[in-house]
């Protein structure tokens, strides 16, 4: 069962009072076959530890690492996946769809 924004949210916030790094991943564009909707969510702590989704497969994974380098690094990063990226097959969007992700870190 996929988590309510609700619940993903409060996880975050939850998180950081706990003084652990994190990091929100939101869908913010989609084109053609996408698993998540726009506005969906993936909170990501420093460890990896993560709640929620923004696609699944390889592109949750690429999140999630992305997601502990902005941790790291402090600058929110835009994210694209889709059939036209040479990472397409792997990433797992091969079906033709396109997402956009933002990535920020949540201090």
């Amino acid at each position: 069962m996929l988590s309510t924004d609700t619940d993903i949210l409060s996880a975050a916030q939850s998180w950081r009072r706990d003084g652990r790094a994190v990091a929100l991943a939101t869908v913010i564009e989609t084109w053609g076959s996408a698993p998540r909707p726009v506005g969906s969510h993936l909170v990501v702590d420093g460890d990896g530890n993560f709640l929620g989704s923004v696609s699944g497969g390889c592109v949750e994974g690429a999140v999630i690492t992305e997601a502990i380098e902005v941790i790291e690094a402090g600058a929110p990063r835009v994210l694209e996946f889709g059939v036209a990226d040479e990472t397409a097959w792997r990433a797992g969007l091969s079906c033709g769809g396109r997402i956009r992700v933002f990535v920020e870190r949540v201090d």
